[in-house]
């Protein structure tokens, strides 16, 4: 018998998809203030840029490497554990960190090694919430609603970024402003004194933890339940490596899945270092266009991550409403991919903030088409049991050139001009994906029965 989801499921799932999309937003805030710390306090004058392109490239460095490697060991874990438990330790671990961190602003006391540290952690944590929650809705969610639900989440991420740069820069104005004694004396009197507002923002992000942590507790999220876990003498059976080994082997025993996953390895080895591209675009090549508008680099930051995220929240709700592809949703990733290429192409050779920000635009708002399509040939293709190891072992897979990447911006956002990077990267990920579009492998990855039966000649022939 097919699983069912529970009658209430799909309410349980907006709840905590709404509660989700606030935290995502409190740490959206964070980021773009880390940002602010980094371009306008740590490394200010123009002759730092390679300190300031190896800063950012660290942070992204120390935030991937535990996404990354941390993901079958997260997956396993989400196989084994309650799902729900784990989202809320996980939530409040955020939270703690979000705290420690904004404290450590507010005295004037962090360090670049420290924030290190504390990305690394942030991260690790952020993979085993990830795993938990990318499989716990497929659990309330009808199989006729995934693409629905894959689009809202997918939305959820770009939501989380309209606001927060515009409220974030907002934010951190705020103790200039009451030093001017422009928000009157009882606030000059509290605020006035804090060297940075990027603290507010961060304190701001650990409530959004909390608040979604305390919500959890009083929704139902069922977790699959394992034959394989347990002997009848209560002893686990299956190790946790046990568990990492047997993700991978699903995916390689499907070749046209390890093909998917062979196309996103290559869009996030170009994508993946785009946080470190953004402030070096705007604080260098795009100078001179947004100080002649009057703009503040702030001002002209937070616009660009605006109108990304509105780009996101474009393509999220077009992908929510239609529902996406409902066969041959391959098409759906790669098509998808070709548009951001082309506009990456076209951002790095511009010197204008609008242009720049319009291409922006257009390839955020092919990532939620490009994933939810991607997500639903997953969720289909693999049985709810194995979701969190085989998704788990997917994202190893798909996001383990994004730190390469990453570290590579850092010395060549540092060494050539930014935006002549980001073009060539553009070009590399076109080439690439038109090319996939003649892989007959791959345009076979929904074809659930030729998948079933590669799967058994291998288990046939002996191969892992």
């Amino acid at each position: 018998m097919s699983y069912q989801p529970p009658p209430n499921g799909w309410r349980t799932f907006l709840i905590m998809w709404g509660t989700q999309s606030v935290s995502a937003f409190g740490s959206a805030l964070t980021f773009f203030a880390l940002n602010i710390w980094l371009t306008q306090t740590l490394y200010p004058l123009p002759e730092q840029k390679p300190q300031l392109a190896w800063a950012i490239s660290a942070i992204g460095i120390a935030f991937a490497l535990p996404t990354v490697f941390g993901a079958p060991l997260a997956g396993a874990w989400a196989d084994r554990h309650d799902r729900k438990r784990t989202m809320m330790a996980m939530d409040f671990a955020n939270g703690v960190l979000s705290l420690a961190t904004a404290l450590l602003v507010m005295a004037g006391a962090l360090q670049l090694w420290m924030l290190l540290g504390i990305v690394v952690l942030l991260s690790f944590i952020g993979a085993f919430h990830g795993a938990a929650f990318d499989t716990s809705y497929a659990m309330l969610v009808p199989e006729a609603r995934l693409p629905r639900a894959n689009g809202m989440m997918q939305t959820m991420w770009s939501l989380s970024g309209i606001l927060s740069p515009a409220i974030a820069a907002s934010i951190i104005a705020v103790p200039g402003l009451a030093r001017q004694d422009a928000l009157g004396p009882g606030l000059q009197t509290l605020l006035g004194g804090l060297k940075d507002g990027a603290a507010l923002a961060m304190l701001l992000d650990a409530l959004t933890f909390f608040g979604a942590a305390t919500v959890l507790i009083f929704l139902f999220v069922p977790s699959p339940k394992r034959a394989d876990l347990h002997g009848t003498d209560g002893q686990a059976q299956v190790s946790l490596w046990a568990d990492v080994k047997t993700g991978g082997r699903y995916i390689w025993q499907r070749r046209p899945l390890l093909w998917l996953l062979g196309t996103f390895t290559v869009a996030n080895f170009v994508s993946g270092p785009m946080g470190v591209f953004e402030p070096l675009l705007v604080k260098f090549n795009l100078a001179a266009d947004w100080t002649a508008r009057g703009f503040a680099f702030e001002t002209a930051l937070a616009m660009l991550g605006t109108v990304m995220a509105l780009g996101g929240v474009a393509g999220g709700l077009f992908i929510s409403v239609w529902g996406g592809l409902k066969r041959r949703r391959v098409y759906g990733v790669v098509a998808a991919l070709i548009v951001e290429g082309l506009a990456m192409i076209v951002l790095g050779r511009s010197s204008q903030l609008f242009l720049t920000a319009s291409m922006f635009f257009f390839a955020h708002a092919m990532i939620p088409v490009m994933n939810s399509h991607s997500q639903t040939i997953w969720q289909t293709q693999t049985p709810r049991e194995l979701q969190g190891r085989v998704f788990a072992v997917r994202r190893l897979i798909a996001q383990c050139s994004w730190p390469l990447s990453t570290a590579l911006a850092g010395w060549l956002g540092g060494l050539f001009d930014p935006g002549l990077v980001v073009s060539v990267l553009g070009l590399v990920l076109v080439v690439f994906c038109v090319a996939q579009l003649f892989n007959p492998a791959l345009l076979r990855v929904e074809d659930k029965t030729m998948l079933d039966r590669l799967a058994a000649q291998a288990a046939g022939n002996g191969g892992s």
